[in-house]
């Protein structure tokens, strides 16, 4: 069987050894995973950009004129400043000028969602919690904990592991919670295009 006996051994097991049962659940699992990761890309993308226009606001408030990802008095982490060396050389293959855009967009989820850290509560959030003008609070833990979740949750996918045992609905709403924090009418939009509530109806 090309799915290897670890895999899956956990549908088997969910599925009181039924084969049949187990590979139903395995393509569901699949279907789920497809049609959040739809979802998190439109989240994704505008997390980071309503992010990073808080970090250039807050530059300009400060009357600094290097990029935030590039000034030195920023206080990123070594891991976040890695992250960024990073996502400069993927930007920049092609040897040709590299605009800040490109580097945004090479700073992966992971990257934003640490951004959201407690150890930035007194130095960045202050500033990024005007990434979410709709949020009920300015308390960083409305963010960060449905941030923090979604990432894990973005990770199995992207590792294309097993979701099926976890609470996929609450996730439906961490992920509409957050767009709505930023913008309301993007969280109604990306809902209006969503699969998951068909996907997680038809479960197996």
């Amino acid at each position: 069987m090309l799915i290897s006996s670890p895999r899956f051994a956990p549908y088997l097991a969910d599925c009181s050894g039924d084969t049949t049962a187990a590979l139903a659940l395995y393509q569901w699992n699949s279907e789920a995973a497809a049609a959040f990761f739809e979802q998190l890309g439109h989240l994704e993308i505008m997390l980071r950009n309503a992010m990073d226009a808080r970090l250039v606001h807050r530059q300009q408030r400060r009357g600094r004129t290097a990029e935030w990802y590039d000034d030195p008095a920023v206080p990123l982490s070594d891991k976040a400043r890695a992250d960024i060396r990073t996502a400069r050389q993927r930007a920049q293959r092609g040897g040709a000028a590299t605009p800040r855009g490109k580097i945004i967009a090479e700073l992966g989820f992971g990257f934003w969602r640490f951004l959201l850290a407690r150890q930035y509560r007194a130095t960045l959030w202050p500033d990024l919690a005007g990434a979410f003008p709709h949020a009920p609070s300015r308390a960083l833990t409305l963010v960060e904990d449905p941030v923090q979740r979604l990432h894990k949750l973005r990770n199995r996918i992207a590792h294309h592991e097993g979701i099926w045992t976890m609470p996929l609905g609450a996730r439906r709403d961490d992920l509409q919670t957050v767009l709505a924090f930023i913008a309301p009418a993007a969280a109604t939009w990306v809902a209006g295009a969503s699969r998951i509530d068909d996907v997680l109806t038809r479960r197996p």
